[in-house]
């Protein structure tokens, strides 16, 4: 703002009249357009003469104006020189300048330069002065520096007179500082520097921007936002800067993206907007400060980029390889990698080695053949592509011999495979898994078009999740390798078909540990057993070794061996169990039981050999008196079910575990009533988890609820009803229903120790045949009776006993109360005895003797004639003898 001050009149105007003496000049000032507003004239009565153009170096500056009379005084004072010296026009008006502004020290070289002024001279110069005190009469105001432009002139009158141009000059030294300071920071920033207009031009650039973009700064005057970015960034751009145009508000690191002349590689730049305003505060454009992070986007997504890559592989190690099997372990790995890395994901295995195979043919120059086991997509289920038909999930197939998939499983290294045109994937990479050098199969990551190609990163990290990947498979395949061994021999060991036992209905089940789940699992320890006995007994065995895996298994046989060994030697159950418990502490020595034995009588010592545990019930059923004889080993206690009566458990003590040593175990004889059924099992049936085994036993217990339904049926029923699919178990169930022998398929006699004996157990014999229609065997029966009955007379002590036992075979038993056991012996063609027990040998289909709690007992069997089988003529028999 600029003001030119008319000769002061009498006016209430602070300037003393000054704007009517100006008025002429402002109307003819206005005729040429001079006035605020185009179309508009200025009036007599206007105060000054005035211009606002956008940026008026008049809006930074202070400049004031006063006009000096013939006589040295003031007699004009501007509004802008109160401002500047702070005395109102009424009180300026009459004073000297000289007397009221310059230091007393000043005033007479002051006073020279007035009367030079005066005298129709121009003078410029820079003065100090020293405003007065706003109140008359009070100290001195402050210091200030003017530069002064005086100009002659004269009054109405002729006389000559002067006029003052005042400008304040430190507004002038700190406008120059703001100056230098704003021309340095525009020209030297290493940022983009713009001045944008309110038309959204550019008026002024900086050499950094025309560095990037070309040419000179002044090339870029006139130019928008559309000449620098694509059309779609540059209408989101153009925006923001209305915005911040009409708004204000300052925008803070905006992304920009764009290209520079002659680069097709697109760049990324930071952008600050804030508005610009004149010294009166009116907007006048926008200032842009760009920064190029290009290369901070770049390291930005590499960054990225490596904390997925390390998520990724943290996801990997904690969600694949959580199974033991195969097609779970590669479904694992696509739930890892898609979507999260790829779109569309396949696995495919070698068949050979799924099979077991250690080398299937094939593998080295990648034709084998292959079994596809799992698929991802993340694309609506769109099938992956490839030559040829979609190969479905567990299909086998192969790749041709020229194909990028067989060259990756030849070379074991990834191969990139690019999209077919118009399809819908982009790329893909086959990636061959390899585990401990060897290749097991190959995975597919695909993405489709308009995703992020694959890099070398990319390439790097699916190579990684492949091999932990195959790492996991192997260990798999090899586990369920080692698992199918195990069941088979662990199978092998249990009794083939159907157990079958004299005077009982036997029924069984085996369930191997998750069997029912489908996931491999080791194989457990459990056994059960029916072994038949002489005189028509059963033995019932069940029995649980510590421990899973192919050893446990082992050491599963090696104890049913034992068992079976031990009851043909037809000892009482709680000796079979004393004798096991020594072979169980043998199994873990390497001397063996002896080595065993000497062990436990040393002191206590660390003992690095490998210890077995197992629990074991023993149990021996004659069903001729329908007696059970039960001994115990640290099992679970037998449950009967009588008829008409609630399921029970056995009290039988439970012992100590075989292995364990060091106590004896107890027997416990129960009767058992016709049709009664007694079960036998292990601790996978009624122990998980989810259910201890008090909740198990009872669940059990409650099961069994029917003793009179089929066998079959019952065993279905218990392990239907009970939680018996944990698959955390082996499972062994035995369960046998009480059907003693008739009365009248046993005959029993008392002989009295003398020679007639012997003729009264032939004649015994031959009736009791006869009675059971057994004409064939009463020759050889009474031959062999005689014979037995013989040697009990010669060798054994007390009353004689003979017993004919009539079931699925005949058996015949002879009891005395001698304790030494008969011996088989070859006679010399010169004796003229030791014949008898090599022709009750080949005589018979089975003989021998047993120990019983008084005395002892031989006996024979033989086989019912059946029209199939044939017996032995007992005259070849005796002319075998010589």
């Amino acid at each position: 703002m600029s003001e030119i001050p008319a000769k002061a009149t009498e006016s209430e105007d602070p300037s003393g009249g000054a704007r009517t003496k100006a008025a002429g000049a402002l109307a003819a000032d206005a005729a040429h357009g001079l006035a605020d507003g185009p179309g508009e004239a200025a009036t007599p009565g206007d105060a000054m003469w005035q211009s606002s153009p956008p940026g008026s170096i008049y809006d930074y500056i202070k400049v004031a104006s006063f006009s000096i009379g013939p006589d040295g005084l003031v007699d004009q004072w501007s509004l802008r020189a109160e401002q500047i010296f702070g005395i109102p026009a009424d009180r300026a008006v009459g004073m000297d300048p000289i007397d009221a502004f310059i230091d007393p020290d000043l005033r007479e070289r002051g006073q020279r330069k007035m009367a030079e002024i005066l005298d129709g001279r121009e003078w410029t110069g820079v003065v100090p002065f020293r405003t007065p005190d706003p109140v008359p009469g009070g100290g001195r105001g402050e210091k200030g520096l003017a530069e002064v432009y005086v100009m002659p002139t004269r009054s109405l009158d002729g006389e000559k007179a002067a006029v003052c141009i005042v400008v304040d000059v430190r507004t002038l030294r700190s406008i120059e500082t703001d100056l230098a300071a704003s021309q340095a920071i525009f020209g030297q920033s290493p940022f983009g520097f713009l001045l944008i207009d309110p038309d959204l031009r550019v008026r002024r650039a900086n050499h950094r921007f025309a560095s990037i973009f070309g040419g000179t700064p002044d090339d870029h005057r006139g130019k928008g936002v559309h000449d620098y970015l694509p059309r779609p960034e540059a209408d989101r751009v153009s925006a923001t800067l209305r915005r911040v145009l009409e708004t204000g508000d300052s925008i803070t690191d905006m992304h920009v993206t764009g290209f520079v002349p002659g680069s097709d590689e697109r760049r990324h730049w930071s952008i600050n907007l804030y508005r610009v305003h004149s010294g009166t505060g009116r907007p006048i454009g926008i200032a842009w400060l760009g920064t190029d992070i290009t290369a901070r986007r770049a390291a930005a997504r590499e960054a990225a980029a490596a904390r997925r890559n390390l998520a990724l592989l943290n996801e990997a190690g904690a969600r694949i390889g959580n199974s033991l099997d195969l097609e779970t372990t590669a479904r694992e790995l696509l739930d890892v990698v898609v979507p999260g890395f790829c779109d569309l994901a396949t696995v495919d295995l070698y068949q050979g080695l799924l099979a077991g195979d250690e080398t299937p043919p094939g593998l080295a120059d990648g034709s084998a053949e292959l079994r596809r086991v799992a698929f991802s997509s993340a694309v609506s289920d769109a099938p992956f592509p490839g030559a040829g038909a979609p190969v479905a999930v567990g299909a086998v197939h192969h790749f041709p011999f020229n194909s990028p998939c067989a060259d990756a499983l030849r070379t074991a290294r990834p191969q990139a495979i690019p999209g077919e045109e118009g399809g819908l994937v982009q790329s893909t990479l086959a990636v061959p898994m390899v585990a401990h050098d060897t290749v097991v199969g190959l995975a597919q990551f695909s993405r489709t078009k308009g995703s992020e190609p694959f890099g070398d990163r990319d390439r790097d990290l699916a190579v990684e999740l492949a091999a932990r990947a195959a790492v996991c498979i192997d260990n798999a395949r090899l586990y369920r390798r080692e698992h199918e061994r195990a069941l088979i021999l662990q199978r092998s060991l249990l009794p083939p078909g159907d157990p079958v036992a004299s005077g009982l209905d036997i029924a069984c089940r085996y369930l191997p540990g998750n069997a029912s789940t489908g996931r491999p699992s080791e194989v457990g320890g459990d056994w059960f057993d029916v072994i038949e006995l002489p005189g028509h007994r059963t033995a019932l065995v069940v029995g649980d070794v510590m421990g899973r895996g192919l050893r446990a298994a082992v050491a599963m046989g090696e104890l049913r061996t034992a068992v079976r060994t031990l009851a043909l030697l037809d000892l009482e159950p709680a000796e079979v169990l004393s004798a096991l418990d020594e072979i169980a502490r043998g199994l873990g020595t390497p001397g063996g039981v002896q080595q065993a034995t000497r062990a436990a009588r040393r002191p206590r010592e660390a003992d690095l050999s490998e210890v077995y545990l197992a629990t074991c019930v023993y149990a021996v059923y004659d069903s001729v008196t329908r007696r059970c004889t039960f001994a115990n080993a640290g099992h679970l206690p037998p449950v009967l079910v009588e008829p008409g009566e609630p399921a029970l458990m056995l009290d039988v003590p439970p012992g100590l575990p075989l292995g364990v040593g060091g106590e004896p175990f107890e027997e416990v004889e129960v009767d058992l009533p016709e049709g009664a059924l007694l079960a036998l099992y292990t601790d996978g049936l009624v122990e998980s988890r989810d259910h201890p085994l008090d909740e198990g036993l009872n669940a059990f217990v409650g099961a069994l609820t029917d003793p009179s339904s089929p066998l079959e049926d019952v065993c279905d029923h218990v392990l239907n009803t009970l939680d018996s699919h944990h698959g955390e178990d082996d499972i062994a169930l035995l369960m046998a229903r009480v059907q003693g022998l008739p009365v009248d398929s046993v005959g029993d006699w008392t002989l009295p120790r003398e020679p007639r004996s012997v003729g009264r157990a032939r004649e015994h014999a031959r009736g009791q045949l006869l009675a059971w229609d057994l004409e064939p065997l009463v020759d050889t029966t009474e031959l062999l009776v005689s014979e037995l009955v013989t040697n009990a007379l010669r060798y054994g002590e007390g009353e004689i006993r003979l017993r004919l036992l009539l079931d699925r075979t005949l058996v015949c038993e002879v009891w005395d109360a001698g304790l030494v056991q008969p011996r088989r012996r070859r006679a010399r063609d010169t004796d003229e005895g030791g014949r008898g027990l090599q022709l009750v040998g080949l005589l018979s289909a089975a003989w021998g003797s047993r120990r019983t709690p008084r005395g002892k007992t031989v006996w024979f069997e033989l086989p019912l004639p059946d029209g199939e089988t044939g017996l032995a003529d007992p005259a070849e028999a005796l002319l075998s003898l010589f």
